[in-house]
């Protein structure tokens, strides 16, 4: 089956994602078949792009998104967008549609504005007198 997911990137305590289509039986950051998005969570708002034409291609065809993949595509509108294909509506017309929402919503600063968490500090030793 193949899965609609999130690939992790970035480094250490630091964690940006790539919206990927893969194999179910893949690993998490292991071969995948497309790159469709890209979600960063520690901007605010947070950063979700996506290919709208790629997206529904995949959704169309039968692939299966995670509960994260579901809810990013529910708050770009994608799955609105293709419940209307569905029902007949043309592609390049949800496309452009896509494409305007994006437009409309901006560019969000790609520099973070969260904090990375902060390593826990080792308890002192406690010394004997």
């Amino acid at each position: 089956m193949v899965r609609i997911r999130l690939r992790r990137v970035g480094s250490k305590g630091q964690p940006s994602y790539r919206i990927v289509v893969a194999d179910s039986r893949s690993p998490r950051d292991g071969r995948n078949i497309e790159v469709i998005g890209f979600y960063n969570p520690r901007t605010e708002p947070a950063t979700m792009e996506i290919k709208e034409d790629r997206a529904l291609y995949w959704l169309n065809t039968g692939a299966q998104p995670s509960e994260t993949v579901a809810y990013i595509l529910k708050t770009l509108g994608t799955l609105d967008r293709l419940a209307r294909l569905k029902k007949g509506e043309a592609l390049e017309a949800l496309v452009a549609e896509a494409e305007a929402a994006a437009a409309a919503r901006g560019k969000v600063n790609p520099k973070t504005s969260r904090p990375a968490k902060p390593k826990k500090q080792a308890a002192p030793a406690a010394t004997e007198e």
